[in-house]
């Protein structure tokens, strides 16, 4: 079995029953990585992988801190022994360091997960935030409000996406600007 064909198979186990919003999401998001593969060449499969996992720390049966990169990608550790590139993208995307800093977490997360390539982070944050929780494309903008409006603003999630929205927006613009600048790629008829 390859690496994304695991991965999806791994993910719809842990999110599709009892989180199916949270498994459309996934599905959304690992779109998303597909639509990325004229900027990433080798790195795709990786992406992709990483996209369809990237909240699989909020299934049930895994949670245990209640932060959901570091307890997705501790299991991914421990429990699969998964593509160490893989875990560490679970472990960081989208500006997790600041949500664990804001958890009291980010010394632990610090400490057990390497960053990956600052690329490959941006382009799961862009396929992240660029994906409402229905799994529907939408722009940066729209889902932070969306995320501020579903746990509200003074909460550990809405105070850590308001202070995490430069750099998403960042991280938003690097993606689009390697994608416009990636040569078009002809689409069979």
């Amino acid at each position: 079995m390859g690496l994304t064909e695991w991965a999806y198979s791994l993910s719809e186990s842990l999110l599709s029953d009892p989180l199916p919003r949270r498994w459309a999401h996934s599905l959304g998001v690992a779109k998303r990585a597909r639509s990325l593969s004229s900027i990433l060449g080798d790195e795709a499969e990786l992406l992709e992988a990483a996209a369809v996992l990237h909240d699989i720390g909020y299934a049930p049966r895994i949670a245990v801190t209640g932060f959901h990169p570091l307890d997705g990608a501790r299991f991914l550790r421990s429990q699969e022994r998964a593509n160490e590139r893989v875990i560490r993208l679970v472990a960081h995307h989208s500006c997790a360091l600041l949500e664990a800093e804001e958890r009291g977490l980010r010394r632990e997360l610090e400490s057990e997960f390497e960053l990956e390539r600052p690329a490959l982070v941006d382009a799961l944050l862009f396929c992240d935030m660029t994906t409402t929780p229905n799994g529907t494309h939408t722009t940066a903008a729209k889902r932070l409000d969306e995320i501020v409006q579903r746990y509200g603003p003074d909460t550990v999630v809405g105070r850590f996406i308001q202070r995490a929205a430069p750099e998403i927006h960042a991280a938003v613009g690097r993606v689009e600007g390697r994608l416009a600048q990636a040569p078009a790629v002809d689409q069979p008829m």
